[in-house]
């Protein structure tokens, strides 16, 4: 499979966390969010505590949990387990239905990061293993296993670590490069809205049911 012509990026939170993301105008690293009163979180201490260890390797002195992380495909692993609730690591037993998706659009990000001075980076596969390698260039995307970033049946070993494939941007995201707000059910899209009531950045919201399991 080619690059997609204009790749999105995906970063999933819980609906309780939405209100303050806009307030910020940001969303924030682990680094940082760990010095923060937090929200519902969504996912596991132990690798968020892992992630603030691991360098990324492109960016010498930074760590995985420096970066705002996003994946490349909405529906992603994490979010199944999260749907099915029963890893023992996994706190939240909410489900998927109060999850929303935030895409944003992965060269327009690239560019403020330039353009800010941030630095940015993609594993090749789950950003959160010791054996995963990071890249920093755009025409270095083909190094990612498209194939497998859009397969919906991740059984096989390489199809499961290639969906992994995680995009990160230092310290933090701008609200404003949001372009769309995916939700599980029009009651979530209504509260979505009520969470940006006061914006001056409102994204669209839709229904995307394909973006859940």
């Amino acid at each position: 499979m080619p690059i997609p012509a204009q790749p999105k990026v995906y970063h999933i939170v819980h609906i309780n966390n939405l209100a303050s993301i806009v307030a910020d105008g940001f969303l924030w690293s682990d680094s940082i969010m760990g010095s923060r009163q937090s929200g519902t979180i969504i996912g596991m201490n132990s690798i968020k505590q892992r992630r603030l260890q691991l360098p990324v390797t492109c960016h010498p002195g930074t760590y995985v949990g420096d970066y705002v992380p996003f994946y490349f495909c909405s529906r992603s692993i994490i979010l199944f387990v999260i749907r099915c609730a029963n890893h023992p690591e996994l706190a939240y037993r909410g489900g998927q239905e109060e999850i929303v998706h935030l895409e944003a659009d992965l060269h327009a990000t690239v560019g403020w990061a330039n353009a800010n001075a941030r630095c940015w980076a993609f594993s090749l596969s789950n950003a959160g293993a010791v054996y995963t390698q990071f890249r920093n260039q755009v025409d270095q995307l083909g190094e990612i296993n498209w194939d497998a970033v859009a397969a919906t049946d991740f059984r096989q070993a390489d199809i499961k670590e290639g969906k992994q494939a995680e995009f990160l941007v230092q310290n933090s995201f701008p609200w404003q490069l949001v372009e769309r707000v995916g939700v599980h059910s029009l009651g979530i899209g209504h509260r979505v809205l009520a969470a940006m009531k006061d914006a001056v950045h409102r994204p669209k919201v839709e229904v995307k049911k394909e973006w859940y399991y």
